[in-house]
């Protein structure tokens, strides 16, 4: 759900930046050279991942199809057939379902992407999502998919409507946030492609390598002393969009991986509420977490104290401590959700 109101966000803040809103956009430099951040004593740093590629099961299997499913849509369920996976859109906010299609073994049959899914082996496929992650259904039919796979989070419904129309199998599945959604994500989309062993398979590999990377970090934490105070800020600084995200947003699952506690849910933040002075210094959070190109669009950390004076006051503000990551990777839940924690780990505890 987070992911979807999160492209709500991005939309209209780019709608805002459109209409004039915008002002000069500052960028941030890397904080360590060669964009690996370690926060030796604290201090702002950027995770990176250290492989972008993500890794295929082992096996053979390919697609048995057709198979019927469940389209799950905002009007209601309603059942696709699917006949044909040699030419598949995939489109979503976080670049999810391309990822999960490429971990099972489809990524050669993937002919069209949203933006978010900069992956390696997908860099000259087509992307079909424009401004705002706006779908192009004339680019999309240009490349006469077999299948659409998206989740929501991508619109206007009507051009997706437009696609099925045209007669192609349109596919909804159900890409909500944290660990345990990505494996549903992976059960689902394999059930679109007629490969539902595999997307068991799959499943049960991310909750295998979460556990074991939220295992070494607890160990990390510990041996750092008293868990820190973590919040998650989502920032729009040219349309003046600041969010902070709470319990069941998705970031408090990361949060709990990072062995941290999440300070915007301790000062009872729920989902993801506009962030005031007030709830900033009520979760007077150590480290803050946000998007990279989010916390480029408010100038760099500067730019974002001197729009909210009430960070300087926390501890987070007052060690400068601002994690970034990338937009489309800090909450990518997918077949990389294990790397992201420990990218975000390596940049909060200087690891």
């Amino acid at each position: 759900m987070a992911a979807r109101i999160v492209a709500r966000l991005a939309i209209a803040a780019a709608a805002l930046a459109v209409a004039g809103c915008a002002g000069p956009v500052t960028s941030v430099q890397p904080s360590a050279a060669g964009g690996e951040a370690r926060a030796e004593a604290g201090g702002p740093a950027t995770a990176v991942l250290a492989d972008r590629a993500v890794e295929v099961l082992d096996g053979d299997a390919g697609p048995e199809l057709p198979v019927t499913v469940a389209s799950h849509e905002r009007a209601g369920d309603r059942q696709v057939t699917v006949t044909d996976a040699s030419r598949i859109v995939a489109v979503d906010m976080t670049g999810g379902i391309a990822a999960t299609v490429v971990a099972l073994g489809l990524g050669d049959s993937i002919v069209g992407r949203d933006t978010a899914s900069e992956l390696p082996g997908l860099e000259d496929v087509p992307v079909v999502t424009g401004a705002s992650h706006t779908l192009t259904p004339e680019a999309v039919l240009a490349l006469e998919p077999s299948v659409v796979l998206t989740d929501g989070s991508i619109g206007p419904s009507d051009a997706v409507a437009q696609l099925r129309d045209a007669g192609v199998p349109v596919v909804y599945v159900e890409n909500e946030d944290g660990f345990e959604g990505a494996g549903e994500l992976a059960r689902q989309v394999s059930d679109a492609l007629g490969m539902s062993a595999a997307g068991e398979e799959l499943a049960a590999r991310i909750a295998a390598e979460v556990a074991q990377a939220t295992e070494d970090v607890a160990a990390l934490a510990a041996s750092r002393g008293e868990p820190l105070r973590m919040a998650f800020l989502y920032l729009r600084g040219s349309a003046g969009v600041y969010y902070m995200f709470g319990e069941e947003s998705g970031a408090d699952e990361l949060v709990a991986a990072l062995g941290g506690v999440d300070a915007a849910a301790d000062a009872g933040i729920r989902g993801m509420q506009p962030l005031t002075d007030e709830a900033m210094l009520a979760a007077d959070p150590d480290v803050i977490l946000v998007m990279t190109k989010g916390l480029e669009s408010v100038g760099g950390i500067d730019g974002l104290i001197a729009d909210r004076p009430a960070i300087a006051l926390t501890s987070a503000g007052q060690d400068r401590r601002i994690v970034d990551m990338d937009d489309h990777d800090i909450l990518a839940f997918g077949p990389r959700s294990a790397a992201i924690v420990e990218a975000l780990a390596a940049a909060v505890y200087g690891a």
